[in-house]
């Protein structure tokens, strides 16, 4: 599970450190693809697998299923941290979430999120007011 919100800057040669909290997790591996919102959506390989065969139940038929597929997989890299635990984020996803310099990578339970630190700022200001509404239609009668 990951956890928590970090701000990490990209460095020159485009790379990301990644949190010390979430490495060993990304270590044999990840998957970055364009995520919701304008973020970006770092995905342990091993998730990501489990994702695509459930994608792979969709059928083929369904327009929305092969749009969805289409800008998701066209979209997205994968990547093996360096010993610093760094990623280089391709221009195409970098273009897509705005992110050029300051990040937010922020915890999202079963994959990583990174931001343009501002746009995240935006998102988590507006989203604030209705976190508590929001509780009980997301799991109602848990929180």
């Amino acid at each position: 599970m990951f956890l928590g919100t970090y701000a990490p800057r990209l460095d020159d040669k485009s790379r990301l450190v990644l949190p010390a909290k979430f490495r060993d997790q990304l270590a044999d591996g990840l998957v970055i693809t364009k995520g919701q919102e304008r973020c970006l959506s770092v995905w342990p390989a091993t998730e990501f697998r489990s994702v695509t065969e459930q994608l792979r139940q969709a059928p083929v038929t369904s327009k929305a299923a092969r749009d969805y597929m289409r800008v998701l997989f066209a979209g997205a890299t994968d990547e093996t941290p360096d010993k610093q635990g760094r990623i280089t984020i391709p221009q195409p996803l970098r273009d897509y979430a705005g992110l050029y310099r300051d990040c937010a990578v922020i915890g999202a339970n079963n994959r990583v999120e990174v931001w343009d630190a501002a746009a995240w700022e935006h998102y988590l200001a507006a989203q604030e007011e209705s976190f508590s509404a929001l509780s009980q239609e997301v799991l109602p009668g848990i929180l």
